[in-house]
């Protein structure tokens, strides 16, 4: 009876040492593994055996991506300017061995080190580079901790910087500078509109002037062929009466008589002062050489038709 509840007791022993030998490790986590107080190995994710007594747990490391908030600083610039400025810090640690045991407080250590570097980059630039600079800020920071955190076997993804405000006077003097800035701006976008303006209203009037001085041209040149028309038959007019003339028929003359004395009369009727005509020769004679000039017509037409 005494051999057997040995025996249990010995069993129920082996069970709770191999229970505590069991290190099992969750997903995102490296365990760090001492062998009598000096590190031996990395428990990665799962089930992992390390005879108890013997092994313990020495650090548990986090390997997944981890932020760390940078708080406020009051950092002076190369301008002598009062700014205050914070930042966060992405990270992750590629080596859990280096994190645990090659810096003492890594989240410390890393907070000291950026805020210091932030010192350093930021004050080696004026209030305005800051201001309009970010990007360049980030890359230079991110490359300088990134390099000086190496050893502790971590990787610096991304430095961020979230805000950065100048004093209030600084401030006011920018939305005062900047309203300037935009007013400016306005101005000469509206001198640009006018002038703009200006020079579409002078091109119209300039084609306007073209197509006038073509018009003028056109109807000079229209009014210069009708004339000749004009001339041409009046030419061929007289050439017909002088024929008819030297051919014996006195007649022809009446013609010209006949045209002047038309026009002398329609003179007379499209007078403004003349109420009354008083023609100076007897209506007979206009009838009788309206009758000549239609003997001269049938003796043109005539003799064409022969």
């Amino acid at each position: 009876m005494a051999g057997f509840t040995l025996a249990f007791l010995a069993m129920i022993a082996v069970i709770i040492y191999l229970l505590v030998s069991v290190k099992i490790v969750r997903q995102g986590f490296n365990y760090t593994i001492e062998y009598f107080g000096r590190f031996q190995t990395v428990a990665m994710p799962g089930f992992n055996f390390f005879p108890a007594f013997f092994y313990r747990v020495g650090r548990k490391v986090n390997m997944m991506e981890q932020v760390l908030d940078i708080p406020g600083q009051e950092i002076i610039t190369k301008d002598n300017a009062m700014v205050a400025v914070d930042g966060v810090v992405f990270f992750q640690v590629l080596d859990a061995a280096k994190a645990a045991y090659e810096v003492s407080d890594l989240f410390v250590a890393l907070m000291n080190l950026t805020t210091t570097n932030l010192r350093t980059v930021m004050g080696s630039m004026d209030l305005d580079e800051l201001l309009s600079k970010r990007d360049e800020i980030n890359a230079r920071l991110l490359v300088v901790v990134d390099e000086a955190t190496t050893p502790w076997g971590i990787k610096i993804t991304r430095v961020e910087i979230k805000d950065i405000r100048p004093p209030v006077d600084i401030s006011n003097a920018m939305a005062r500078q900047m309203k300037a800035e935009r007013e400016k701006r306005a101005q000469i976008l509206e001198a640009e509109g006018l002038r703009a303006s200006e020079i579409l209203r002078a091109e119209g009037e300039k084609q306007s002037q073209i197509l006038q001085a073509e018009g003028r041209r056109e109807a000079a040149y229209r009014d210069a062929e009708a004339r000749e028309r004009e001339a041409e038959a009046e030419a061929k007019a007289t050439q017909m009466v002088s024929e008819a003339i030297a051919n014996g028929n006195a007649q022809a003359i009446n013609y010209f008589i006949a045209q002047d004395y038309v026009a002398a009369i329609s003179k007379f009727a499209t007078s403004p002062n003349a109420k009354t005509i008083l023609f100076p020769v007897e209506a007979t004679q206009l009838i009788g050489t309206l009758g000549g000039i239609g003997e001269l017509a049938k003796e043109a037409l005539g003799t064409e038709k022969k």
